[in-house]
């Protein structure tokens, strides 16, 4: 079924939210989209809408966290190592708690009569169809952590799993195994293997996504006040909202974005280098990284100028359309009888090991709990403002109901698919055909040599390359989109340099981060602003629903 598209996100007028359509509770109160900005404007010339407070003072502190990463990267190297440590190893119960708090509200939204609730009103219509809706939002949600870890997690937890020496999330082999592994058991540790990575992928991440998104569209769309993630608080905070207490909750959230999507760009960086080595012999080197970065941001800003219509959405279209091509292909030329029924194996391993892998409390795998779960939960809340705001966006007129399955449910399910496909292959590769040339690779050509062993090889390995590339440019278009709403005091069509200065920003903190650390410094940032956004998102898990049990129903 294809909705026929009604007036598109960019049409909106820039000081205002899209009007309900039929009653909602509206929020009265005195405030007014765009009331503390700072505005100058220049005909023909250079145009600025940028809240006084929340722009400030991000800007000033993304562009000195840059310039100090860049100063002292040696000196900061072991400052990124040692806060990733401390902070997965003594907060892994907390990010674990929040995720199951956020998957138990969502899986009770859908089924309570609170799902009738429409975002827009009970008379809205979509404004996108259903393929057009689930492109943008996939796209955004984890393009990049998919391929990059898409043969590479699965491959490393069966074989940690097994009872060999494995690369662990940060790079740097070690020895450890989810849920202390199936020694010695092919299909124990297939089947846990598949398990671990599923649930790191699946329904967690997307709950996640799921709360920001829903808060912002109902207090948007519904309740009249600005696409910004301090509404989502007015439940708790009244028009306290539109102060400090705001101020606070928008920089926090400017912050998660900047580093979660820098975390993103580094590690897609990494891949597309490794893979044009592979393909081309381009050495792999960070100059060549960095280059890469810096093309693919000037991509990203020339995505920005031309608009959502124009540029998020068709390349997230193409890069949809490649996706399927390359997951198709694999299961053609693969084991496609495994891929077939493992994909059914794997959810009800999935489902079985669930309790065990989600259990915050009296585990003994410390090594996998830590370094590759509370690093996954930590990206993914920080990445929650921009991916949550993206999809608030795009997913007006929508049923509660049909958002939380669409947001929740399906792209858990693709995921699931995209991992046994991929990971499925490689690890059949190791332990049928004897291949360890994928097991002893690099993290980041994993995905390569396991293509490598496969026809059409240079054909798929630049597919690879493109798949990673677009999805770079659709992060960083959408994120400086997200983000530059919020610094604009929430207004929804913000002139174009403010997102441009944004896009330029992801990268340079994506390089800075790299040369100050490697993926180590990306994760340590993504964990840093994630542990505070986390608790933030609890607080506003509340006010959702203290939000939707106000609407008329």
């Amino acid at each position: 079924m294809t909705e026929t598209p009604q007036v598109a996100t960019d049409a909106v007028s820039p000081e205002a939210i899209p009007a309900p359509e039929g009653p909602t509770e509206i929020i009265d109160t005195d405030y007014e989209i765009g009331q503390d900005n700072i505005n100058y404007r220049r005909r023909f010339v250079f145009e600025l809408d940028i809240h006084n407070v929340v722009f400030s003072v991000s800007a000033i502190g993304v562009v000195a966290f840059t310039l100090l990463t860049l100063m002292f990267q040696t000196t900061l190297e072991p400052v990124f190592t040692n806060l990733r440590n401390f902070l997965t190893a003594n907060l892994d119960w907390f990010f674990l708690l929040a995720g199951n708090v956020f998957v138990l509200l969502c899986l009770a939204l859908i089924v309570l009569p609170l799902g009738r609730i429409r975002l827009g009103g009970p008379e809205a219509t979509p404004d996108y169809s259903y393929m057009s809706w689930f492109s943008m939002l996939f796209a955004a949600g984890m393009g990049i952590g998919l391929m990059f870890y898409g043969v590479a997690e699965p491959l490393g937890n069966y074989t940690a799993a097994f009872g060999g020496p494995v690369i662990g999330a940060d790079g740097v082999r070690t020895d450890w195994s989810p849920l202390n592994g199936a020694v010695g058991d092919a299909e124990g540790a297939r089947r846990l293997a598949m398990a671990a990575t599923i649930f790191h992928w699946a329904l967690h991440p997307w709950a996640i996504y799921a709360i920001v998104a829903l808060s912002l569209a109902l207090f948007a769309f519904n309740k009249g006040l600005p696409l910004t993630l301090r509404s989502m608080f007015y439940p708790l905070l009244g028009e306290r909202v539109w102060g400090w207490p705001g101020h606070v909750i928008d920089i926090l959230a400017v912050f998660a974005t900047i580093f979660g999507l820098s975390t993103s760009l580094g590690i897609g960086a990494r891949q597309a280098s490794a893979g044009l080595d592979f393909l081309f012999g381009i050495p792999a080197s960070m100059s060549a990284m960095i280059i890469l970065i810096i093309v693919i941001t000037a991509i990203a800003i020339v995505s920005v100028v031309v608009g959502m219509e124009k540029g998020v959405k068709r390349l997230s279209e193409i890069n949809m359309l490649l996706a399927l091509c390359l997951l198709v292909f694999i299961i053609l030329v693969g084991p496609t009888l495994q891929i077939a029924t493992g994909f059914f194996k794997n959810l009800r391993a999935y489902a079985e090991y669930l309790p065990a892998l989600s259990n915050p409390f009296g585990r003994s795998d410390d090594n996998f709990r830590q370094g590759w779960t509370a690093f996954y939960w930590a990206w993914w809340i920080s990445w929650s403002p921009f991916v949550g705001m993206f999809i608030a966006r795009v997913s007006r007129g929508r049923s509660v109901r049909e958002f939380l399955i669409a947001v929740l449910l399906i792209p858990s399910l693709v995921s699931t698919i995209w991992m046994t496909a991929l990971g499925g292959t490689a690890i059949s590769q190791v332990a049928v055909q004897g291949l360890t040339s994928v097991q002893d690779a690099a993290l980041e050509i994993q995905l390569f040599e396991m293509l490598a062993h496969l026809p059409l090889t240079q054909i798929t390995s630049l597919i690879g390359i493109v798949l990673v590339v677009v999805f770079f440019v659709t992060s960083s278009d959408s994120g400086s989109l997200v983000i530059d709403t919020i610094s604009a005091g929430g207004k929804m069509n913000a002139p174009v340099p403010q997102r441009v200065f944004w896009a330029t920003f992801e990268g340079l903190v994506a390089i800075a981060l790299l040369l100050g650390g490697g993926l180590v410094a990306l994760q340590a940032m993504a964990v840093s602003t994630g542990f505070p956004f986390a608790v933030v998102l609890l607080i506003a898990a509340v006010a959702l629903v203290k939000g939707l049990m106000s609407e008329p129903r």
